[in-house]
C-alpha cells in the first residue's frame, strides 16, 4: 500500500486529493494535511466583503467530506520536508503541527510514499509596514478580501463608511495593491467594481471618491502582460477595455505603484518613473504580496537543504526552466510541464505553490531600482486542471512504477475562463467574462499579441454575472463530491 501526502486543502490540493483517492481506491492511502478546518470557495470572498453574501456561504467543513471520501484528514500545518529520511531511516516524511483547539501545536512526523505541494500562498502582509497592520488583514490601516474571515472583516469597516456616507460626510475608498509585487489584480478589480454597484444602489455614489492603486504599469495587465481579445467581432486591448470599464464608473486610477508604507488613513507609494506620493483614505482594501508558506527541507544528517527544494520567494521547484535570463529570452516552453520536483521524482507541486520560471508581465522598475511589475498569476482554473494532472501522474506512478507517464498541464498550452463580478444583482448585476489561451503567452506560436484571438474574447453584462453565480454553486458541489462531481469541469 503506498501513500500519498497532499499538503494543502484549497483548490488545488482538494482537487489533486479527491481525485487521487477516486483512482486509487481503498488500495493505496491518501492523506491530507492541511491547517483549515474549512474549505472556501475563495472567489465568492469578494460578495462577502460587501455584504452579498455571509461567510456561511462560501466555505463548508472539510472533515465531513473526506470522511466519505476514505482520505485520511489531518489538521495540521505541514512544517518540513525531509525528503531523504533521517539517520535511522530511508523512508521520507514530513513534520507536521496540529491546528486543532485540542491539540494545537502538537507536531508528528508522517511518513510518504509520494508528496504534492498544495500549499497554496502566505499572505506577506509584512512587506509593507502597516499593511493590514501586521495582523494578518485584520488590523486598522487595511483590510483585505483574500479569506473569508478576512472578507467579513472588510464588509464590517465597508458598513461604516456607508454610514457615514448615508450621514452626509463624503468619504474617500482606496482599493488596489499593497506591494510592488503583488499578484491577484483580479480580486482587487472585482472588488472595486462591487463597492461602486453597492454604492449606487444605496443611493450614495456622488458621496463616495473611489479610486483604484496597482503595480500593473497599464490598466489591464492582470499580471497576464494583458491581452488582445475579441470583443463585439472586433480585436481590442485589455488595456482599452479596463480604461473603458473605470471611466464609465467614474473611477480614477494611479498605476505603476509601488505602496510602501501604510498609516492611518494615508499611504505612501512610488511610481515607475521614480517619483513618490501620498494618497489619503477613510477606507482602503489592498491586495498583499504572496509568497512561499516557509516550509523548510532537511537532508538525513539534518542539514539545512531548503534552497534545493524551494526558490528564494519559497515556492517549490519543479521541470521549469529557471535559468532563462534576461526578458529577452523568455519563452512559453520554460514553463513547467508535468510539475515534479528535478530532484525527487516522488515530489511535485501544483496551484500556486510552484515556483514560475519568470513572470508573464514585462519586469519593470523605477530608478531607484524597486521592483514595480505584477507577479504571474495562478488562478482557480489552471490551478485545478494542474492539481488533477499532478493527481494523474502520481496515480500511475503507484500503479506502474516510475516509468509511468507523467501527465502535462502547461499554463503555456492552456487557456483559461475568468468572470470578474462587476457588482451582484438579480437584475442589474455585471460581470466580465474572459476567456484566454494560452495563459502564458507564446510569442513564437502567435506573433504579435503571443494569444490564440479565436480563444481570446470577453464581454461585460448581466449573463456574466449569472454565469458566476452558477459557478459558485457548482464548484461547492463540485468540492463537496455530490453525485455526478467529477463531470464537473476544473
Amino acid at each position: 500500500m503506498a501513500r500519498l501526502v497532499v499538503m494543502g486543502g484549497g483548490v488545488s490540493g482538494h482537487t489533486a486529493a479527491t481525485f487521487a483517492k477516486k483512482w486509487l481506491g481503498k488500495a493505496h492511502e491518501v492523506v491530507v494535511v492541511t491547517p483549515n478546518s474549512q474549505w472556501n470557495w475563495i472567489p465568492s470572498n469578494i460578495w462577502v466583503g460587501v455584504g452579498e453574501m455571509t461567510k456561511e456561504d462560501v466555505v463548508f467543513p472539510l472533515a465531513p467530506v473526506y470522511k466519505k471520501a476514505g482520505i485520511d484528514y489531518r489538521q495540521a500545518l505541514a512544517v518540513s520536508i525531509h525528503p531523504n529520511g533521517k539517520a535511522d531511516s530511508d523512508t521520507p516524511y514530513i513534520i507536521i503541527e496540529s491546528t486543532k483547539e485540542e491539540t494545537k501545536g502538537h507536531t508528528e512526523e508522517l511518513t510518504y510514499d509520494y508528496l504534492i505541494n498544495a500549499t497554496g500562498p502566505k499572505l506577506n502582509f509584512d512587506a509593507t509596514p502597516g499593511l493590514g497592520n501586521g495582523k494578518g488583514g485584520l488590523g486598522e490601516h487595511t483590510v483585505s478580501v483574500c479569506t473569508a474571515d478576512h472578507a467579513v472583516h472588510a464588509n464590517e469597516a465597508l458598513e461604516k463608511v456607508f454610514e457615514k456616507a448615508k450621514a452626509g460626510e463624503r468619504q474617500k475608498l482606496l482599493i488596489g495593491t499593497g506591494h510592488g509585487t503583488c499578484t491577484c489584480q483580479g480580486a482587487a478589480f472585482e472588488y472595486i467594481f462591487n463597492i461602486e454597484h453597492e454604492a449606487r444602489k444605496a443611493g450614495i455614489r456622488d458621496m463616495l471618491d473611489i479610486k483604484w492603486i496597482s503595480n500593473e504599469s497599464f490598466l489591464g495587465d492582470f499580471g497576464m502582460g494583458g491581452l488582445h481579445m475579441k470583443v463585439g467581432g472586433y480585436t481590442v486591448s485589455s488595456k482599452l477595455f479596463a480604461e473603458s470599464l473605470y471611466a464609465e464608473r467614474n473611477v480614477p486610477w494611479i498605476i505603476g505603484a509601488h505602496v510602501n508604507k501604510v498609516e492611518a488613513g494615508k499611504l505612501h507609494y512610488e511610481l515607475l518613473d521614480g517619483s513618490m506620493g501620498e494618497e489619503a483614505f477613510d477606507f482602503s482594501m489592498l491586495i498583499p504580496p504572496f509568497s512561499g508558506v516557509g516550509l523548510k527541507a532537511y537532508d538525513k544528517d539534518g542539514s539545512d537543504m531548503t534552497e534545493t527544494l524551494f526558490a528564494p520567494n519559497g515556492f517549490m521547484k519543479v521541470d521549469a526552466k529557471y535559468d532563462a535570463g534576461a526578458y529577452e529570452n523568455w519563452k512559453a516552453s520554460d514553463w513547467p510541464r508535468t510539475y515534479q520536483n528535478p530532484l525527487f521524482n516522488n515530489i511535485f507541486a501544483c496551484g500556486i505553490a510552484f515556483a514560475p520560471p519568470h513572470l508573464i508581465s514585462k519586469p519593470m522598475s523605477s530608478p531607484n531600482g524597486t521592483p514595480i511589475n505584477p507577479t504571474p498569476p495562478r488562478t482557480g482554473m489552471p490551478a485545478g486542471i494542474i492539481g488533477k494532472a499532478v493527481a494523474r501522474s502520481v496515480c500511475d506512478m503507484i500503479k506502474h512504477g516510475e516509468n509511468a507517464h507523467l501527465h502535462e498541464a502547461s499554463m503555456a498550452e492552456m487557456g483559461a475562463a475568468c468572470v470578474a463580478s462587476a457588482g451582484k444583482g438579480l437584475f442589474d448585476g455585471q460581470a466580465a467574462s474572459m476567456t484566454v489561451y494560452p495563459v502564458v503567452p507564446d510569442f513564437e506560436k502567435y506573433p504579435g499579441t503571443g494569444r490564440d484571438t479565436d480563444y481570446t474574447f470577453g464581454e461585460i453584462g448581466l449573463a456574466g454575472h449569472w454565469i458566476k453565480h452558477v459557478l459558485h454553486h457548482m464548484f461547492i458541489y463540485k468540492a463537496k463530491l455530490r453525485p455526478g462531481w467529477t463531470l464537473i469541469p476544473e
